[in-house]
């Protein structure tokens, strides 16, 4: 059992607790379920609609940023009603509970889409499932990260935890997507080109669906015994007006708006980068399924390192100084490889130094953008106590869903631009990779890397503002614990 210990809030007993690692464990698991979900609507629902199903590309990217803008929106109300939900199941678990068959049922109906029906049919049908799973994994995902902030305050050990959850979140979805390519988008006589076998992603639905029942039961319940020492929120009842004004307040916060900002423009370039992350390696590096499995497996690594590195460059650095340096650097190679081939300086496709320079820049290129990702994450759970010294309330669910609201949007715009993109360019329906005319190649990756390029430096640049350090949070901490109200 956990041991808990007091360490001073307000409002009914919130609590620190000291973690065991598999307390830790247990509950970056529950990550494993948003990793699947995000890696597969990233990697793989542009292609899989646009060139397995046969819809326009531009109406997949509507689709897709319409159910994100809808998840946007939901996600301030899920966090605010958890923020003050008072049940013997504590704030967060009644909604992770709730989530798991809906999300699991919802997530394989979108990889199944029904067969002979029109394009605007199947267009309506993809729109309607895509919202369900969107607005039913954020009953899992924003309580669950949210729950974070309250399992422990420690400055370091809060990255600790980011980092066992992310390790979760981006293992899960890599070794999801390794599974698939190695097994479930083989070619056969059927489908001659694996990428487009349409049984394939039927059965990659079906294995998704069941690892994210299984990973949200498994971490609701392993983190079922802390809800006791969690905080409870006081009873009130708060009018409509009233609450407006307290998530006013509460978004004012200014360490806030800065991270906020910054990862509007992460959100923006990610959303692009995932929607052709597949169209990249399949028809400008030409990589066959068997290659993709490996260069992922490289994703799988990364994670492992990034989980490792992330705590040490947070005690050395600070987590500031630290992500500046670590997001410039993964920036630098992830951007290489399609500037070198656009300068004529990468090898040729279908070569084995082109696999395993790739194959290192998923190791070494994704450790960095993971050790990034814990790092910003860890900063914004610090944002919590900031917040509640000025407010006297904790809103964890609300600081995060704001946080998740503004991204979700602008990702979607992202994904959108990504339809628009290749459109623009004249990418052909029903593509065969390596017959694609190399000049429409050309000109996607030419359109493609200034933006993001240009987006990540914007968002980089952003970070240099944030001013809310270690000596800052454990002030922090200090006027928390001698407030009337610490317990």
């Amino acid at each position: 059992m956990a041991e808990a210990t007091a360490e001073g809030g307000r409002g009914g007993g919130s609590v620190g607790l000291r973690l065991r690692t598999s307390d830790k464990l247990l509950y970056g698991l529950g990550a494993t379920a948003s990793g699947v979900k995000a890696r597969g609507l990233s990697a793989f629902l542009m292609l899989f609609y646009n060139q397995v199903i046969g819809l326009p590309a531009a109406w997949v990217g509507a689709a897709i940023m319409v159910a994100l803008v809808f998840d946007a929106i939901v996600d301030p109300l899920v966090g605010q009603i958890s923020d003050n939900l008072r049940t013997p199941w504590g704030r967060r678990h009644p909604f992770m509970y709730a989530s798991a068959v809906p999300l699991a049922l919802t997530l394989f109906l979108l990889w199944t889409p029904p067969d002979m029906w029109s394009k605007e049919a199947v267009f309506a049908y993809m729109l309607v499932v895509a919202l369900a799973v969107r607005f039913l994994d954020t009953f899992f995902e924003l309580p669950h990260t949210a729950l974070l902030a309250e399992l422990t305050r420690d400055y370091d050990q809060r990255t600790t935890l980011v980092a066992f959850r992310a390790f979760f979140r981006i293992a899960g979805g890599h070794l999801m997507t390794l599974i698939t390519y190695k097994f479930f988008l083989q070619p056969n006589a059927e489908y001659p080109v694996g990428i487009l076998n349409r049984d394939g992603y039927a059965l990659y639905g079906l294995c998704a669906a069941l690892l994210v029942l299984f990973t949200i039961l498994v971490s609701s319940a392993g983190t079922h015994r802390f809800i006791p020492h969690l905080h409870r929120p006081a009873k009130r009842t708060a009018k409509l007006g009233e609450m407006a004004r307290e998530v006013t307040h509460t978004l004012q916060n200014r360490s806030f708006a800065i991270l906020l900002a910054s990862g509007t423009l992460l959100a923006i370039a990610t959303g692009l980068k995932g929607a052709l992350e597949l169209y990249f390696e399949a028809y400008f590096w030409e990589f066959t399924p068997d290659q993709l499995a490996l260069i992922t497996g490289g994703g799988i690594v990364a994670s492992a390192l990034g989980v490792t590195l992330a705590p040490i460059v947070s005690r050395t650095l600070g987590k500031k100084r630290g992500a500046l340096i670590v997001w410039t650097i993964s920036l630098t190679l992830a951007s290489a490889p399609i500037a070198l081939r656009l300068a004529g300086l990468m090898p040729p496709n279908g070569s084995d130094a082109l696999l395993y320079i790739m194959i290192g820049e998923s190791v070494f290129q994704g450790t960095a953008a993971l050790t990034t990702g814990i790092l910003l994450s860890a900063m914004l759970a610090d944002v919590v106590e900031d917040s509640e010294v000025r407010t006297g309330r904790r809103s964890e669910g609300l600081l995060f869903s704001a946080d998740s609201l503004l991204k979700k949007m602008v990702s979607g715009l992202g994904v959108f631009t990504s339809g628009l993109l290749l459109t623009s360019v004249g990418f052909p329906q029903d593509a065969k990779p390596g017959q694609v005319d190399p000049e429409v190649i050309r000109n996607m990756a030419a359109v493609y890397l200034p933006i993001v390029v240009g987006l990540y430096l914007a968002a980089i640049g952003t970070l240099f503002a944030f001013r809310l350090d270690k000596s800052a949070h454990e002030e922090n901490l200090r006027k928390l614990a001698s407030s009337p109200g610490a317990v």
